[in-house]
Order: C-alpha cells, then structure tokens, then sequence
C-alpha cells in the first residue's frame, strides 16, 4: 500500500511539472515532423509555444521532413520506374524539383553500382544532399527506402527524436540513468525507431509496420527491424529468378550453373528467366529445330517485320510465305493508290466537272463549289443554287416587282410604267403617244384616258371608242328642237315645219314668217294682211253708214285695224246728231297664257280727258264698257289715270287656251303650245268695246 502512494504521488509530481512546463524543442520538432508527414502547410503551423524557440524548431523540422518525404518520392521514382521526368511528380514547382533531384541522385548511384564502381563517389562535387543519396542508392538494398536518419547530415537534424542537450554548464544528466539519450532535468529520450517506455528510462523498439509509419509500396510487405524497417517483395521471383539480399530479382543463368537440360546433341542459350536448346544441326530454309530435334516450320510472318509490300498481307505457308494484294474499301471522296496499300483522296475538281461553271476547291475527301454571285453553296447536294434575291431582300431591290433569274434578278414595271435606265426605278409612260384613243387621249400617271369631242360619249365595250350621242333620244330630246329633233354624227339639227316657219339662228327654235311684211301673202288689195303663227290671214274692214274709211294698214305690234270716221249725209239730222265720231276696228294676237295666275293688260285706251279727282261741272266724262265678249266673260274693262289722262285698260282675267278666233272668221291657225303645233278649228264672236 505504502509503495502505491508513493508511485501515486511521484505520477501527480509528473502531471503537475508538465502543466507548469512549456513543451520542449524536442516536442516542437516532433510536432512540425507530424505536422509535415499528414500534409500540412509548414508555413501556416499552429504554434503550440510562444517560445521563439520552439516556433523555430516546429517550422524546419516540418520543412526537413517535408523535403526528406519529397526527396523519398524521388528515390522511390528511380528504384521502380527508372525514370526522372518532371511531369512524373506532383505538387509545386519546388516540390517537384526536390523529388526530380533526389531521383537523378538515386539513379547516378544505381548505375554507379550496376557499373561495378565503388559507391564512395570520390572527386564528384554533387552537393551534400545529391552525394548522400547517391551514395544511400548505390550501397543499400534497392528495395529499402531511405529513412530520414540517412539525411541526417544535410538536414542537420538532431540525432534524436527530441530536442539537443542542454547548453554547457547545465548538464543536468551526469548520473543519469537512460539507455539512450538524456534531455535535462532526468528526461529520457530515444533515438529514431525507438519509444521510450512506461518507466520513462529504457526504449523499446517501434514497430514501424504495426503503426502503418513505414513507406514500403504495392507489391511489398513491411518487415519489422530493430529501430528501423525494410521493405521486401510480398511474391518470389518464380521460376528462373532468384532474390538477392537487395530484395531484387536476378536471372539464374542456367547454361553457366548446368541446371539445364538440353541433349547432348544440343547447344544451350541462356534467356531471360529461362534458357533454349538449339540443335547443332540445321534445318532447311523457312525451317527451325525444336527441343526435341525436330524441323518445325518458320512463321516468317511473325518472325519478320514487314515480310510484304506494302498494301499486301503476309500468309504463311509450309517452309515459306506467300503476300496477298489487301482489299482495301475507300469511303466516298478517296480512293486506292496504285499499290493498293491505302486510301488516297480524290481530287473531284480534276475529276469532273463537278461544279460547272462555278469555281471548284478540292478538300480532304471532299470538295467545295466557290459559287459565283448570285449563287449559295449547298454542301449537302455540293450544288451550287440560285440566290433568290427577291425573297431575300423584299421590297428593297425593285421600285415594282421582282423577277429572280438564274444568279440574278430583273426588275419589271406595272402596265403603264417602263423600267429605268438604272434597271430599277419606274417611269411613267405617255400611252397617248400611240394613239391609243379614237378621238382625244390624256395621258395619266400609270395608265391614259380617252375623252370624246361634243357630240360623242365614250364607250362601255372598250372605254377608247368614242360612239354618237343621239340627242334627240336622250330624254330631254323633246326640249332641244321647238319643232323636230335630226340626230347627226357628233350633233344634231332642228327643222321647222315647211309652211310658215324659218329656223332662229339658235338653231333649236322655229320663228314665225310675217308673211305680211315680206309681202308673200296673197291678200287682196281690199283686204288686210293679218299674220299669225304659221301664216297670215286676209281681214276685210268696212266702215258703217254714215262712216267712212280714215286710215287702213297693219302695224308692226302684231295688230292691224281701221278707223272709221264720221261722214253724215248733207240734212241727215239723225246722224248729225249721234254723239259718235269715230269708230276703229282693230285686231290683235292675243298670247297663251300658260301659267295664268293674276289679270294680264292686254290694251291700253287713250282719252285726252284729265283726269281730275274731283267732278267740275260741265267737264267731260269717260266711260268705258265692253259690249260683247266670248261666252266665258275671259276680259274685263278698268278705268285708270295716267299722267294726269284718263285711260281704259282691257284686261285677260282668265286664260285662253288657242288658236281662237273670235272674229266670226275661221280657218286653221298654229301656235307654239308645250313645244308642239297643234291644229285646232275655232270660232267666237268678237270682243267689242
């Protein structure tokens, strides 16, 4: 019991030193070490100290052990590979110039050793790293790795797994009791490959392949050593092979050893793991001797390289060989050489005339068609075709329309326009120039128009034809001509009836003829010449008794008459004393009234008698009255002044539709009614007033 407290205490005296204590250079190296070998950046390290020291320790032990793990990659590239190419390694540019010289060093002393040179490298300035390695790979077993103890040296690490001894004056392990290394105040340390143990004295041996901290690579098993490890092959060498203590496999020559087996009669030839028994004799040409002594027949096919041309397949044959042509099948746009051996392209441009008029490059297995303008490449067809130029640039080529042509296009115009000089604008055309029209043309933008000359009217068949217009049909005919209505080409002409009538110098109305004033009548002397519409009539005036004839002739207002005046017989009483003096007979042409609407004055009678307003006595008065009148009381009689004069004016107050002749004398009469010349036979009695 006493002896476990007092193992008890010291464990608490060694808890408690290390918290009071800041960790070693020993265990900063260590830990950089660790650090480095899982693939840290030995440049960003967590410190585990403040101390500068121990920042220091940390940082170039894991640098050391980071290039002693590249320098390892290097040697390792060298013993399996044999080669050193720099793109064989990975990592930075640094990194990868580590491991590349670590393997040029590591081959310089594989061949120094393969050359039977000694290993000591005398009078090569290599360099302490590249003469170490060189030196490593040229006197130890190929199949080791170098440990990091073997660059101890150049690396100036220390020896042991923990920091150096303390500085002078401070040996604090004088009587100390490790088994191998002392750091100072009783700690025990151990060299590389070693731990120390419980006791914290003694050091046991680390078995690197249990703790899988040995480098040993596919192919090979870890073998545990004391302080250290090797790496030998997992397989035997087999058959042919034996392993030397460099763990490398070396050809057993059985020729030289006399463990072959080949006759007497037979010459034994060392091989690569094995060995060949050639008969002393020969066989004949395209023949060999086997093991047995038998000829066998040769595979010149595969014992020669190329035995054929070219374009030819070697078949063997009993003792010889015979080459057969290849049948060779080109794809589309090659064909065979004349050896027949490969494919060679087509030059299509030569070939034929495979493009046309088009120009024609020849490609590898094909051909392109360098199309002139206004054509497109078609590489499916290998055509060249017609650009469309009108459906590619609508609108913008031609002022009408567009017509594609074969590698170009033309421009057209509308009917009634023509192209331009510049191929695409359109111009009006003056179609009046050919005389399109019979009569009159006028010519419009895009197109012309007929006109017909007065008289004429433009066709509805062909709209150029100007065809008569018959204007007596049309349906104002009626009112162009007075009398009648004769069409003629482009016009037409009135006439008059044949008696009575001359045409006006209008050309439509027909005037009356006064026959008695062109004196073509046939009245008698004794008669009056009347005219009316259409002819003229003989009136005969006679005075009564006691009346004789004062004046006869006709007068220019369309009225003729007679004045009578009184003539008594000399003692005749009774006629002196009639109060009438004067008697006039006169006849007028009275008009038609077509719209009568109110009294029409018709005559005006004159007096001498003033006109006073009122009566003076013995002054003279006027009476006015109409004795006899036709049978509708058609006129009426009113006294009026004028000028201080009295007078009567006769009056139509109602409408007469003629001819009428109310004289007691009929005979046939025109008129002019509604544009007609009707006949009519009358007979009134006279208007007396």
């Amino acid at each position: 019991m006493a002896q476990w407290t007092i193992l008890l205490f010291s464990l608490y005296g060694v808890v408690h030193g290390q918290e009071l204590q800041l960790p070693t250079v020993q265990e900063c190296c260590k830990d950089g070490r660790d650090r480095a070998l899982g693939g840290q950046d030995c440049t960003i390290l967590p410190l585990i100290s403040s101390a500068h020291i121990c920042r220091i320790a940390q940082e170039q032990c894991c640098a050391a052990a980071a290039r002693d793990q590249l320098c390892d990659n290097g040697i390792k590239m060298a013993r399996e590979q044999g080669a050193c190419e720099r793109p064989f390694f990975q990592g930075d540019p640094w990194e990868t110039k580590i491991s590349k010289t670590c393997c040029d060093c590591c081959m310089f002393g594989l061949m120094t050793a393969s050359q039977g040179s000694g290993c000591e490298l005398q009078g090569l300035l290599l360099g302490r790293r590249c003469t170490h390695t060189a030196k490593t790979c040229c006197g130890k077993n190929t199949t080791e790795e170098i440990k990091p103890d073997d660059l101890k040296k150049e690396t100036e690490m220390p020896e042991a797994n923990v920091t150096a001894k303390p500085p002078e004056g401070l040996d604090t392990c004088k009587d100390s009791t490790c088994s191998q290394l002392c750091v100072g105040n009783g700690t025990c340390a151990c060299h590389d490959g070693y731990e120390l143990q419980k006791d914290g004295v003694n050091c046991g041996d680390v078995n690197e392949c249990l703790t899988n901290r040995h480098n040993c690579v596919g192919g090979q098993v870890c073998i545990n050593t004391e302080g250290s490890f090797r790496c030998q092959r997992e397989t035997s060498c087999g058959t042919g092979y034996e392993l030397k203590d460099d763990n490398s496999c070396y050809d057993i020559d059985e020729c030289v050893l006399g463990t072959h087996n080949c006759a007497p009669d037979f010459i034994c030839t060392n091989t690569v793991g094995s060995f060949r028994c050639h008969p002393r004799e020969k066989c004949a040409g395209g023949f060999i001797q086997d093991a047995a002594g038998s000829c066998i027949d040769i595979n010149e096919c595969v014992a020669h390289t190329s035995p054929c041309l070219p374009g030819q397949t070697c078949i063997n044959t009993m003792g010889s060989y015979t080459c057969r042509r290849n049948t060779v099948t080109c794809g589309r746009g090659y064909h065979l050489t004349h050896d027949g051996a490969r494919c060679e392209d087509v030059d299509e441009c030569r070939a034929g005339n495979v493009c046309g008029d088009h120009g024609c490059i020849n490609l590898v297995g094909t051909y392109r068609c360098e199309c002139r303008s206004g054509f497109l490449f078609n590489s499916i067809t290998k055509l060249c075709e017609d650009i469309n130029e009108c459906r590619h640039y609508p609108g913008r080529l031609c002022a009408h329309k567009c017509e594609n042509t074969e590698g170009s296009y033309q421009c057209t115009c509308t009917i009634g326009f023509k192209l331009s000089h510049d191929g695409r604008n359109c111009e009006d055309v003056n179609e009046c120039e050919a005389n399109p029209c019979s009569q009159e043309c006028s010519n419009v933008y895009g197109s012309y128009q007929c006109y017909c000359r007065r008289g004429y009217q433009l066709s509805d068949m062909d709209g150029i034809t100007c065809e008569d217009i018959d204007e007596c049909a049309l349906p104002t005919g009626g009112h162009v001509c007075s009398y009648r209505c004769s069409n003629a080409p482009g016009s037409f002409y009135c006439t008059c009836p044949p008696t009575g009538y001359t045409l006006a110098p209008n050309g439509r109305t027909c005037q009356d003829i006064d026959e008695c004033a062109t004196g073509s009548h046939t009245c008698s002397v004794s008669e009056s010449c009347f005219n009316i519409q259409g002819g003229f009539r003989c009136l005969s005036f006679t005075c009564p008794p006691n009346f004789r004839q004062a004046s006869w002739g006709s007068r220019q207002d369309a009225s003729v008459g007679v004045r009578c005046i009184k003539a008594c017989q000399p003692n005749d009483i009774n006629c002196n004393l009639d109060p009438v003096h004067l008697m006039t007979h006169t006849s007028l042409s009275l008009p038609t009234f077509i719209d009568f609407s109110q009294p029409e004055d018709i005559v005006f009678l004159r007096t001498v008698a003033p006109a006073n307003p009122v009566p003076l006595p013995g002054a003279t008065d006027v009476f006015f009255d109409i004795l006899a009148t036709d049978d509708q009381q058609s006129f009426d009689v009113e006294k009026r002044s004028h000028q201080g004069i009295i007078i009567g004016v006769v009056r139509q107050v109602k409408p007469i539709i003629g001819p009428r002749d109310p004289c007691g004398k009929c005979s046939y009469e025109l008129c002019q009614v509604r544009g007609h010349f009707p006949s009519q036979h009358c007979r009134h009695p006279c208007l007396r007033l």
